[in-house]
């Protein structure tokens, strides 16, 4: 039972709010817009990067307080009890950065990087529903969080490589960039490029283990491919020539970039490619059905990627999943989550969606903001 009692002060509608429990499972119900998801939010920002809403720090604070907010959590992890806590302080004035303040058992750390060491946290929320049909660029960020919860340096690689490739192509809108800054710059794009590339194949392949043992389950497997040269070239060569070959690609097509302005070839542009490994279809292809059943079976086998790297299972959080189901697949679900061993923290508004669970489950009502416990566990 990672979280043991989560307090959150002044975030989104939540002024004020503690909750603890000795249950694997906590239900959340309640009307929409109550902060259901809010408060699963809150949990997401013990992990690196941005939480499962991608918001901005200012924009979680509580809309009528002084601009602060603070998540904390009693955790018992892989290396015992602590508390994680995180937030910001109130802006002294417009002209200071808001900066995001980690501790752990109140000592401050560099980032929520450190919180890894205590808790892993893995999500699955409505937003992903389009994974298959949209953008690659939203794929590409679904990868980077199933290696940023193996892997919690990823993150911070991944932004490295965004910040190399905006110094190259501020040089390359110059009317005459210097030869030797540019060689500079694309020599430690390079190397950047092939670790985050590196870590997603490592990722990915450590995966489709974990999901061709799902090829009969209630939630199916997928088929996982990464689309990109430097990806397929990972598993073949040593890095040093990868980079070398990366560095003649980028000095080769200066003036191309320049003239779109922005880098059109790296690992920033790689795509993550699922099929429906049953039907021998790609997802996109597949019934909206079929979409989600894939999506979570996804989600199941990335937590158990993590239980296995790691030597502990991590935190779930899974928003609205149950929402679509039948019953049969409900059943499946809440038994595959048993299997996994993780403490399960579920969103919905109906509670009869949670019949199969509610006998375990520590069943929360959520009302404006509110938490009134509604069964054992709390």
């Amino acid at each position: 039972m990672p979280v043991r009692r989560l307090t959150l002060t002044n975030f989104r509608n939540y002024h004020a709010a503690s909750l603890e429990s000795d249950a694997n499972t906590i239900v959340l119900v309640g009307p929409n817009g109550a902060g259901k998801t809010n408060l699963i939010e809150a949990i997401s920002f013990l992990a690196p990067g941005r939480g499962l809403r991608r918001a901005a720090l200012d924009e979680v604070a509580f809309s009528e307080g002084d601009g602060s907010w603070a998540v904390a959590a009693e955790v018992e992890g892989a290396l015992g009890l602590a508390t994680l806590g995180t937030g910001i302080e109130r802006p002294l004035d417009d002209t200071v950065a808001i900066t995001r303040k980690c501790r752990i058992d109140r000592e401050p750390v560099a980032s929520a990087a450190a919180f890894a060491d205590h808790l892993r946290v893995v999500w699955l929320t409505p937003a992903m529903d389009a994974l298959f049909t949209g953008a690659p660029s939203e794929r590409r960020r679904f990868l980077d969080r199933l290696v940023l919860a193996v892997d919690a340096e990823h993150g911070s690689r991944v932004n490295a490589l965004e910040r190399s490739l905006r110094s190259r192509n501020r040089l390359l809108e110059e009317a005459r960039p210097d030869p030797h800054w540019l060689d500079a710059v694309e020599h430690e794009t390079a190397e950047l490029a092939v670790a985050v590339a590196g870590l997603r194949v490592e990722t990915v392949r450590r995966l489709e283990a974990e999901l061709a043992k799902r090829r009969h389950a209630a939630f199916p497997g997928a088929e996982i491919a990464l689309d990109g040269w430097m990806e397929a070239l990972i598993p073949l060569h040593p890095a040093a020539e990868i980079e070398e070959r990366y560095r003649a690609v980028l000095r080769d097509n200066r003036g191309r970039d320049a003239a779109a302005g922005r880098t059109l070839d790296g690992p920033h542009l790689t795509d993550l490619k699922v099929g429906y490994a049953a039907k021998g279809i790609a997802a996109a292809d597949a019934s909206t059905g079929e979409q989600k059943a894939l999506l979570i079976g996804l989600v199941l086998a990335h937590a158990g990627l993590v239980a296995a790297m790691t030597g502990f299972a991590p935190v779930l959080l899974l928003d609205e999943v149950v929402a679509h189901l039948d019953p049969a697949r409900r059943g499946a679900l809440h038994g595959e989550l048993v299997e996994l061993g993780c403490q399960v923290w579920m969103t919905g508004a109906d509670p009869a969606l949670f019949t199969e669970v509610e006998v375990a489950a520590a069943i929360v009502e959520v009302r404006s903001g509110r938490l009134k416990p509604a069964s054992k566990g709390l």
